[in-house]
Protein backbone atom coordinates (compact mmCIF):
# COMPACT_ATOMS: atom_id res chain seq x y z
CA UNK A 1 0.00 0.00 0.00
CA UNK A 2 2.78 2.43 -0.87
CA UNK A 3 3.20 5.19 0.14
CA UNK A 4 0.76 4.87 3.07
CA UNK A 5 1.91 1.73 4.91
CA UNK A 6 5.03 -0.21 3.96
CA UNK A 7 6.64 -3.14 5.74
CA UNK A 8 10.36 -3.74 6.13
CA UNK A 9 10.89 -7.46 6.65
CA UNK A 10 12.55 -8.46 9.89
CA UNK A 11 16.27 -9.20 9.91
CA UNK A 12 17.92 -11.59 12.41
CA UNK A 13 14.75 -12.02 14.45
CA UNK A 14 13.99 -8.32 14.80
CA UNK A 15 10.31 -7.33 14.61
CA UNK A 16 8.87 -5.96 11.40
CA UNK A 17 9.22 -2.24 10.91
CA UNK A 18 6.38 -0.23 9.43
CA UNK A 19 6.86 3.04 7.60
CA UNK A 20 4.99 5.34 5.27
CA UNK A 21 2.74 8.38 5.28
CA UNK A 22 0.07 6.88 7.57
CA UNK A 23 2.74 5.63 9.99
CA UNK A 24 4.21 9.14 10.17
CA UNK A 25 0.76 10.51 11.03
CA UNK A 26 0.35 7.84 13.70
CA UNK A 27 3.75 8.71 15.20
CA UNK A 28 2.81 12.40 15.30
CA UNK A 29 -0.46 11.58 17.08
CA UNK A 30 1.37 9.33 19.51
CA UNK A 31 3.81 12.09 20.45
CA UNK A 32 1.11 14.75 20.66
CA UNK A 33 -1.45 12.75 22.67
CA UNK A 34 1.04 10.67 24.62
CA UNK A 35 0.05 7.07 23.89
CA UNK A 36 1.92 3.97 22.81
CA UNK A 37 0.79 1.59 20.12
CA UNK A 38 1.50 -1.83 18.70
CA UNK A 39 0.83 -2.65 15.06
CA UNK A 40 -0.43 -6.01 13.85
CA UNK A 41 -1.85 -7.21 10.53
CA UNK A 42 -5.48 -8.29 10.23
CA UNK A 43 -5.50 -12.11 10.43
CA UNK A 44 -7.36 -12.58 7.13
CA UNK A 45 -5.36 -9.82 5.34
CA UNK A 46 -8.55 -8.14 4.11
CA UNK A 47 -9.82 -4.58 4.17
CA UNK A 48 -13.24 -5.53 5.46
CA UNK A 49 -16.66 -6.27 4.03
CA UNK A 50 -20.05 -7.27 5.48
CA UNK A 51 -20.80 -10.99 5.67
CA UNK A 52 -24.09 -12.81 5.21
CA UNK A 53 -24.62 -13.07 8.97
CA UNK A 54 -24.18 -9.31 9.42
CA UNK A 55 -20.64 -9.44 10.82
CA UNK A 56 -17.54 -7.86 9.30
CA UNK A 57 -14.21 -9.38 8.36
CA UNK A 58 -10.81 -7.85 7.73
CA UNK A 59 -9.55 -4.61 9.18
CA UNK A 60 -13.05 -3.22 9.67
CA UNK A 61 -13.99 -6.38 11.57
CA UNK A 62 -11.08 -5.87 13.96
CA UNK A 63 -12.45 -2.42 14.77
CA UNK A 64 -16.07 -3.57 15.04
CA UNK A 65 -15.17 -6.36 17.48
CA UNK A 66 -12.93 -3.89 19.39
CA UNK A 67 -9.83 -5.98 18.94
CA UNK A 68 -8.14 -2.87 17.55
CA UNK A 69 -8.49 0.82 18.36
CA UNK A 70 -7.24 2.32 15.09
CA UNK A 71 -7.06 0.98 11.56
CA UNK A 72 -4.14 2.15 9.44
CA UNK A 73 -4.59 1.37 5.76
CA UNK A 74 -5.42 2.80 2.35
CA UNK A 75 -9.05 2.10 3.18
CA UNK A 76 -11.76 3.35 0.86
CA UNK A 77 -14.62 5.22 2.50
CA UNK A 78 -17.94 3.57 1.65
CA UNK A 79 -21.45 4.07 3.10
CA UNK A 80 -21.51 0.54 4.57
CA UNK A 81 -18.21 1.06 6.36
CA UNK A 82 -19.24 4.49 7.63
CA UNK A 83 -22.23 2.87 9.33
CA UNK A 84 -19.99 0.79 11.62
CA UNK A 85 -16.72 2.75 11.97
CA UNK A 86 -15.60 6.38 11.93
CA UNK A 87 -13.18 7.73 9.34
CA UNK A 88 -10.80 10.65 9.48
CA UNK A 89 -11.09 13.40 6.91
CA UNK A 90 -10.10 11.89 3.59
CA UNK A 91 -6.80 13.08 2.19
CA UNK A 92 -6.85 11.45 -1.23
CA UNK A 93 -9.48 10.86 -3.91
CA UNK A 94 -9.02 8.35 -6.70
CA UNK A 95 -11.00 6.73 -9.47
CA UNK A 96 -11.14 3.11 -10.57
CA UNK A 97 -8.70 2.15 -13.31
CA UNK A 98 -7.77 -0.96 -15.27
CA UNK A 99 -4.19 -2.22 -14.97
CA UNK A 100 -3.08 -4.16 -18.05
CA UNK A 101 0.09 -6.10 -18.70
CA UNK A 102 2.38 -4.33 -21.15
CA UNK A 103 2.31 -5.96 -24.55
CA UNK A 104 5.49 -7.78 -25.53
CA UNK A 105 7.41 -6.27 -28.41
CA UNK A 106 7.80 -8.59 -31.37
CA UNK A 107 9.82 -8.28 -34.57
CA UNK A 108 7.54 -7.97 -37.57
CA UNK A 109 9.14 -9.00 -40.86
CA UNK A 110 6.45 -7.14 -42.78
CA UNK A 111 6.71 -3.87 -40.85
CA UNK A 112 7.76 -2.15 -44.08
CA UNK A 113 4.25 -2.76 -45.40
CA UNK A 114 2.55 -1.24 -42.35
CA UNK A 115 2.16 2.36 -43.67
CA UNK A 116 -0.42 1.17 -46.23
CA UNK A 117 -3.15 -1.39 -45.73
CA UNK A 118 -3.57 -4.48 -47.90
CA UNK A 119 -6.26 -2.99 -50.13
CA UNK A 120 -4.06 0.01 -50.98
CA UNK A 121 -1.11 -2.23 -51.83
CA UNK A 122 -3.40 -4.26 -54.09
CA UNK A 123 -4.55 -1.08 -55.83
CA UNK A 124 -0.94 0.03 -56.38
CA UNK A 125 -0.01 -3.37 -57.85
CA UNK A 126 -3.06 -3.26 -60.11
CA UNK A 127 -2.16 0.27 -61.21
CA UNK A 128 1.37 -0.85 -62.17
CA UNK A 129 -0.06 -3.63 -64.34
CA UNK A 130 -2.67 -1.34 -65.91
CA UNK A 131 -0.22 1.46 -66.75
CA UNK A 132 2.28 -1.08 -68.12
CA UNK A 133 -0.42 -2.50 -70.39
CA UNK A 134 -1.46 0.98 -71.57
CA UNK A 135 2.14 1.92 -72.34
CA UNK A 136 2.55 -1.28 -74.35
CA UNK A 137 -0.66 -0.64 -76.33
CA UNK A 138 0.30 2.98 -77.07
CA UNK A 139 3.68 1.89 -78.39
CA UNK A 140 2.14 -0.98 -80.31
CA UNK A 141 -0.28 1.39 -82.07
CA UNK A 142 2.44 3.98 -82.71
CA UNK A 143 5.83 2.26 -82.43
CA UNK A 144 8.80 4.53 -81.65
CA UNK A 145 11.63 5.01 -84.11
CA UNK A 146 14.75 3.23 -82.88
CA UNK A 147 18.31 4.13 -83.77
CA UNK A 148 20.18 2.04 -86.30
CA UNK A 149 21.49 -1.14 -84.71
CA UNK A 150 19.34 -0.84 -81.54
CA UNK A 151 18.09 -4.18 -80.23
CA UNK A 152 15.57 -2.70 -77.78
CA UNK A 153 11.99 -3.77 -78.35
CA UNK A 154 8.80 -2.53 -76.77
CA UNK A 155 7.44 -5.84 -75.57
CA UNK A 156 4.80 -6.19 -72.86
CA UNK A 157 7.46 -7.44 -70.45
CA UNK A 158 9.70 -4.43 -71.11
CA UNK A 159 6.77 -2.05 -70.68
CA UNK A 160 5.81 -3.59 -67.33
CA UNK A 161 9.41 -3.53 -66.16
CA UNK A 162 9.85 0.09 -67.20
CA UNK A 163 6.70 1.19 -65.34
CA UNK A 164 7.72 -0.73 -62.20
CA UNK A 165 11.27 0.67 -62.34
CA UNK A 166 10.01 4.22 -62.61
CA UNK A 167 7.67 3.63 -59.66
CA UNK A 168 10.56 2.58 -57.40
CA UNK A 169 12.65 5.47 -58.79
CA UNK A 170 15.09 3.29 -60.72
CA UNK A 171 14.31 4.47 -64.25
CA UNK A 172 14.37 2.27 -67.34
CA UNK A 173 16.11 1.66 -70.66
CA UNK A 174 13.21 1.57 -73.14
CA UNK A 175 12.98 4.76 -75.26
CA UNK A 176 9.43 6.04 -75.44
CA UNK A 177 9.41 8.95 -77.86
CA UNK A 178 5.75 9.24 -78.82
CA UNK A 179 3.73 12.12 -77.37
CA UNK A 180 0.97 9.91 -75.97
CA UNK A 181 3.44 7.66 -74.18
CA UNK A 182 5.33 10.61 -72.71
CA UNK A 183 2.11 12.14 -71.40
CA UNK A 184 1.17 8.80 -69.87
CA UNK A 185 4.57 8.41 -68.21
CA UNK A 186 4.53 12.02 -66.97
CA UNK A 187 1.26 11.39 -65.16
CA UNK A 188 2.62 8.09 -63.82
CA UNK A 189 5.77 9.73 -62.46
CA UNK A 190 3.66 12.35 -60.66
CA UNK A 191 1.50 9.58 -59.17
CA UNK A 192 4.61 7.64 -58.09
CA UNK A 193 6.10 10.76 -56.46
CA UNK A 194 2.97 11.33 -54.36
CA UNK A 195 2.71 7.67 -53.31
CA UNK A 196 6.41 7.35 -52.41
CA UNK A 197 6.34 10.62 -50.43
CA UNK A 198 3.29 9.48 -48.45
CA UNK A 199 4.83 6.06 -47.84
CA UNK A 200 8.13 7.55 -46.60
CA UNK A 201 6.38 9.91 -44.18
CA UNK A 202 4.17 7.15 -42.73
CA UNK A 203 7.06 4.69 -42.51
CA UNK A 204 9.12 7.16 -40.47
CA UNK A 205 6.23 7.55 -38.03
CA UNK A 206 5.79 3.78 -37.68
CA UNK A 207 9.50 3.21 -37.02
CA UNK A 208 10.08 6.06 -34.56
CA UNK A 209 6.88 6.01 -32.49
CA UNK A 210 5.95 3.00 -30.38
CA UNK A 211 2.29 2.38 -30.95
CA UNK A 212 0.64 0.68 -27.96
CA UNK A 213 -2.85 -0.23 -28.99
CA UNK A 214 -5.31 -1.96 -26.71
CA UNK A 215 -8.87 -2.97 -27.35
CA UNK A 216 -9.71 -2.21 -23.68
CA UNK A 217 -10.16 1.49 -23.05
CA UNK A 218 -12.92 1.44 -20.41
CA UNK A 219 -14.81 -0.80 -18.00
CA UNK A 220 -17.42 -1.32 -20.70
CA UNK A 221 -14.78 -2.74 -23.05
CA UNK A 222 -13.48 -4.93 -20.23
CA UNK A 223 -16.90 -6.38 -19.45
CA UNK A 224 -17.72 -7.19 -23.09
CA UNK A 225 -14.76 -9.54 -23.58
CA UNK A 226 -13.90 -12.90 -22.00
CA UNK A 227 -10.48 -13.63 -23.53
CA UNK A 228 -8.58 -11.65 -20.86
CA UNK A 229 -9.42 -12.75 -17.30
CA UNK A 230 -9.55 -9.99 -14.70
CA UNK A 231 -10.17 -9.53 -11.01
CA UNK A 232 -9.64 -7.19 -8.08
CA UNK A 233 -8.73 -7.26 -4.38
CA UNK A 234 -11.05 -9.49 -2.37
CA UNK A 235 -13.44 -7.65 -0.03
CA UNK A 236 -12.21 -4.28 -1.25
CA UNK A 237 -14.50 -1.37 -2.06
CA UNK A 238 -14.33 -2.15 -5.78
CA UNK A 239 -15.10 -5.82 -5.13
CA UNK A 240 -18.13 -4.98 -3.00
CA UNK A 241 -19.38 -2.37 -5.47
CA UNK A 242 -19.26 -4.79 -8.41
CA UNK A 243 -20.80 -7.55 -6.28
CA UNK A 244 -23.75 -5.44 -5.17
CA UNK A 245 -24.39 -4.08 -8.66
CA UNK A 246 -23.84 -7.44 -10.36
CA UNK A 247 -26.19 -9.34 -8.05
CA UNK A 248 -28.92 -6.70 -8.15
CA UNK A 249 -31.71 -7.97 -10.47
CA UNK A 250 -32.98 -4.40 -10.92
CA UNK A 251 -29.65 -3.01 -12.12
CA UNK A 252 -30.13 -1.53 -15.60
CA UNK A 253 -26.50 -1.63 -16.65
CA UNK A 254 -25.56 -5.19 -17.65
CA UNK A 255 -21.87 -4.29 -17.39
CA UNK A 256 -21.77 -5.13 -13.68
CA UNK A 257 -23.41 -8.55 -14.04
CA UNK A 258 -20.91 -9.48 -16.76
CA UNK A 259 -18.00 -8.29 -14.64
CA UNK A 260 -19.28 -10.11 -11.57
CA UNK A 261 -19.47 -13.43 -13.44
CA UNK A 262 -15.79 -13.10 -14.33
CA UNK A 263 -14.68 -11.85 -10.90
CA UNK A 264 -16.68 -14.47 -9.02
CA UNK A 265 -15.23 -17.49 -10.82
CA UNK A 266 -14.51 -20.30 -8.36
CA UNK A 267 -16.06 -18.18 -5.60
CA UNK A 268 -13.61 -15.39 -6.31
CA UNK A 269 -10.44 -17.43 -5.81
CA UNK A 270 -9.49 -17.78 -9.48
CA UNK A 271 -8.96 -14.18 -10.60
CA UNK A 272 -8.83 -12.16 -7.37
CA UNK A 273 -6.00 -11.44 -4.94
CA UNK A 274 -5.74 -10.60 -1.25
CA UNK A 275 -3.74 -7.41 -1.70
CA UNK A 276 -3.00 -4.93 -4.46
CA UNK A 277 0.71 -5.75 -4.61
CA UNK A 278 -0.12 -9.38 -5.37
CA UNK A 279 -2.32 -8.20 -8.23
CA UNK A 280 0.54 -6.19 -9.73
CA UNK A 281 2.84 -9.21 -9.50
CA UNK A 282 0.19 -11.42 -11.11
Amino acid sequence: EEPFVMVSENVLGKPKKYQGFSIDVLDALSNYLGFNYEIYVAPDHKYGSPQEDGTWNGLVGELVFKRADIGISALTITPDRENVVDFTTRYMDYSVGVLLRRAEKTVDMFACLAPFDLSLWACIAGTVLLVGLLVYLLNWLNPPRLQMGSMTSTTLYNSMWFVYGSFVQQGGEVPYTTLATRMMMGAWWLFALIVISSYTANLAAFLTITRIESSIQSLQDLSKQTDIPYGTVLDSAVYEHVRMKGMNPFERDSMYSQMWRMINRSNGSENNVLESQAGIQK
